[in-house]
């Protein structure tokens, strides 16, 4: 769904769900649970030369090797220390496994279609088809990602 699109009441019930909650420069954001496969602590990351800044590297999960992305770093935010409340969440993205290091993870929240609202536009130099849309929950407002559109294996220049 892309900004400035009618918005119809299908699209919004497709957008319901279960969200994985998380915390990235004390803005919440959340991502679809059927996506997430795990969360680990921070570990050991190998860094990987000639690849984007906000590649981390690559991790060694009880045998697969996966990259790992600092979400940070992929939105433009300042980097920060890691804490112990920072975590990697393993996503799947297009049948591959891939970390996110995020500041905290929240909670897993039940999100409905009336609880959503449409990408708001922010311009045309702004790229919001990462949003999936605005989860409104007790009074704040949660940035829901599509994981799909935010990492893709390609802008890694990690072989497969």
């Amino acid at each position: 769904m892309a900004a400035n699109e009618p918005v119809n009441n299908t699209e919004l019930k497709s957008l319901e769900g279960k969200y994985l909650t998380f915390v990235l420069n004390k803005e919440e954001y959340g991502l679809e649970i059927l996506k997430v496969r795990e969360i680990i602590g921070v570990m050991d990351i190998t860094p990987v030369p000639q690849t984007p800044a906000f590649v981390k590297g690559i991790i060694n999960l009880r045998g697969k090797v996966i990259p790992v992305v600092d979400l940070r770093l992929k939105f433009i935010m300042p980097e920060i220390g890691y804490t112990k409340e920072t975590c990697i969440i393993v996503v799947d993205i297009s049948t591959r496994l891939m970390g996110i290091i995020v500041d905290t993870v929240s909670e897993v929240l039940d999100i409905t279609a009336k609880d959503i609202e449409p990408t708001p536009s922010l311009g045309s130099d702004i790229k919001t088809d990462i949003i999936l849309g605005m989860g409104k929950i007790k009074g704040k407002v949660k940035i829901l990602l599509d994981i799909n559109r935010v990492l893709t294996f390609d802008e890694l220049a990690i072989p497969a």
